[in-house]
């Protein structure tokens, strides 16, 4: 299917339903103590989550539960679910990346420090797990996936941090790609993908899965792009992944191919820590990574995945019980896969 034909995504435009996913996810959050910090403690829980973001895992998950044939409220918990998981996932991960901004704000890290924000990180964790277990009526399989989900994402995660703390510059794009199907893929698409089946009892199909790790890889590949494309609002701080030294599909290009010199360069630039890297630096290697044309290589992976991931996909709702709720999922996919913010 091509973008430009698809209907709106009429779930996804429903007041209603954004109105009752933030109700949910909200609910299982306190609000008061009578100890004053602990009050406080309530307001750092809240934080992230009250930011808000585009909530794009819910709405996967939403409109795979309605396209399998359920309502989209059966699918409410486990929506929710996995914002909580994305919102205690960012908290830690800012720290582990020592990022400034979320959501155009500070990140928690920055406004309460290092440790205080750790604790809400686990608090978050927490509650993710009190509101799947206090809804009684959640098959088994829900829990199931969420702990898979937890583990695979905590492997990729391993991996990226392993690489910078080993001060690795020869990470393969395969490997690369390996990281990112575990860190991004699984919770931002398969999983979601899974859950919205799995919410009515129903077995996810096999194509599910495959489509997903395709899709979310493809929108990682996507974001690290955009990342390194000033001309492009993205909410996040402009090549923040070289500030980071992040190992991407672009510096995995780049150092595949660029010249002995123009590597050695790349690597004393990359080397030092995030606070004594430049903006010198960052300017110098977005100009060699140019000159490799590693950008547009990762961008054509990117569109490459998203083919194939969107054919599977699909595949797998071709004779979906809601054709209407799959149309407007593989048309949120597409346009995930291909954003431009």
């Amino acid at each position: 299917m091509s973008g430009a034909g698809r209907p709106k995504f009429d779930l996804l435009e429903d007041g209603m339903v954004e109105e009752a996913l933030s109700e949910r996810l909200l609910s299982v959050l306190p609000r008061e103590h009578p100890v004053a910090e602990l009050s406080r403690y309530y307001d750092l829980l809240r934080d992230y989550p009250e930011r808000g973001g585009k909530r794009l895992r819910a709405k996967i998950t939403l409109l795979s539960t309605q396209a399998h044939g359920g309502p989209w409220q059966a699918g409410l918990t486990a929506a929710a679910a996995i914002e909580l998981f994305q919102n205690w996932v960012l908290v830690h991960d800012d720290i582990e990346d020592d990022s400034d901004e979320r959501r155009g704000r500070p990140t928690l890290h920055r406004r309460v420090g290092v440790p205080l924000a750790i604790n809400v990180g686990d608090g978050l964790h927490a509650y993710m797990w009190q509101l799947l277990l206090d809804d009684e009526t959640l098959p088994r399989q829900v829990l199931d996936e969420f702990l898979w989900l937890v583990h695979r994402t905590a492997e990729g995660q391993h991996c990226d941090l392993a690489w910078v703390a080993a001060g690795r510059f020869d990470v393969s794009e395969a490997e690369y790609l390996e990281m990112v199907r575990l860190k991004t893929a699984c919770y931002t698409v398969v999983s979601p993908l899974r859950l919205g089946a799995l919410s009515l009892g129903v077995e996810p199909a096999p194509e599910l899965s495959a489509a997903g790790e395709a899709l979310g890889v493809a929108f990682q590949i996507r974001d690290d792009v955009l990342n390194l494309s000033p001309d492009l609002p993205h909410g996040k701080e402009f090549a923040g992944d070289l500030f980071e030294g992040k190992r991407t599909l672009i510096l995995a290009h780049f150092f595949a191919h660029a010249s002995s010199a123009a590597r050695q360069e790349a690597i004393s630039r990359l080397a030092a820590a995030r606070d004594g890297r430049t903006q010198e630096d960052v300017e110098a290697l977005l100009r060699l990574i140019s000159r490799e044309g590693s950008l547009a290589y990762a961008q054509g992976v990117a569109e490459s995945r998203a083919r194939y991931g969107l054919s599977l996909l699909e595949e797998a709702f071709a004779s979906a019980p809601d054709p209407r709720a799959a149309r407007e999922l593989v048309g949120l996919l597409d346009s995930l896969a291909s954003r431009t913010s």
